[in-house]
């Protein structure tokens, strides 16, 4: 019997040093193009040049020419410079304008559309009905459906309204996005109905009810839902380039799209500074993430 147990006790050993090293190995190759990003920031256009080549040597209508040389990945730069940075950050100015115009159209679309999320969200959870219903299954089909089909509708309305090459073209349908309202709208019916039936006993309002119990109940949710609206329109490429023609409007997820057509080495110093707002808000909401998603009807399992 006490050998059987040891036995077993080996076998479930093996089988975490096993699942340990799948998820490191799995850990690893998911941080291998940031860490080269990061490396490669810091080599001199000459020294990428020599490791990658150019993906297109030379593009033209109907004819592209691909450079066929080894790859050679390197983690270690031969000389570390600056130069890029120097480039993005100072001598060329077009980068940082799409950067901000990036913050610029992001900011709002996540800040509007959660404000829009909490007050909706709210009204279904609190008074459930068959009407309610069927508009609410009528978000869960917009939410289905990809919003490339929705583009051109958008378009059509924007074009409309006189919206084309504006900010607001993006901004403002994006800001009633069913994404946010539905995960919410599941989040606020788990909380009990006995938290609402004490704070009107004590004389609260729908107002002190939504923001007395709902929020900070839902903080977690709220702030787990924030971070995914904005790491998805951070990195939108279609409705720049579909509703504003103008390039100087365009973010810098659109020029990283089309990152073939300039120059390679510039490219890594870019995405790095395009990666710092998100990894900046992982850090900062990575407890409230955690809690967003162990949240269940009011207690944190």
């Amino acid at each position: 019997m006490k050998l059987k147990r040891m036995a077993i006790k080996r076998r479930r050993k093996i089988f975490d040093i096993l699942v340990f090293g799948f998820v490191l190995l799995a850990a690893l190759l998911f941080l291998l193009p940031t860490v080269l990003t990061l490396a490669n920031s810091f080599m001199t256009s000459n020294e990428i040049n020599a490791n990658y080549g150019a993906m297109l040597s030379n593009m033209t209508e109907n004819k592209k020419t691909f450079i066929s040389t080894n790859v050679n990945l390197k983690f270690i730069p031969d000389k570390v410079t600056f130069d890029q940075y120097k480039a993005v950050l100072i001598q060329n100015s077009d980068y940082l304008m799409k950067f901000w115009n990036s913050v610029w159209l992001t900011v709002p679309i996540t800040v509007f559309q959660m404000a829009v999320a909490i007050l909706t969200s709210y009204g279904f959870s609190r008074y459930p009905n068959k009407f309610k219903g069927i508009i609410f299954f009528t978000y869960i089909i917009l939410m289905i459906m990809p919003y490339q089909v929705t583009l051109v509708p958008n378009y059509l309305v924007a074009d409309k309204f006189g919206l084309l090459d504006t900010r607001l073209s993006i901004i403002l349908p994006a800001i009633f996005s069913p994404f946010s309202i539905f995960l919410l709208t599941k989040v606020m019916r788990r909380i009990p109905v006995s938290y609402v039936e004490a704070a009107k006993l004590d004389g609260a309002g729908e107002f002190k009810i939504l923001t007395k119990i709902y929020i900070p109940l839902c903080k977690g949710a709220i702030v787990s839902i924030a971070m995914l609206v904005f790491i998805d329109y951070w990195n939108m490429v279609e409705q720049p380039i579909v509703l504003m023609k103008e390039s100087t409007l365009h973010p810098l997820s659109v020029f990283l799209s089309q990152i073939n057509e300039k120059d390679i080495g510039l490219a890594f110093a870019i995405g790095v500074v395009y990666m710092i707002p998100t990894v900046l808000m992982f850090l900062y909401g990575e407890d409230y993430l955690v809690e967003g998603i162990t949240y269940s009807g009011g207690i944190k399992g």
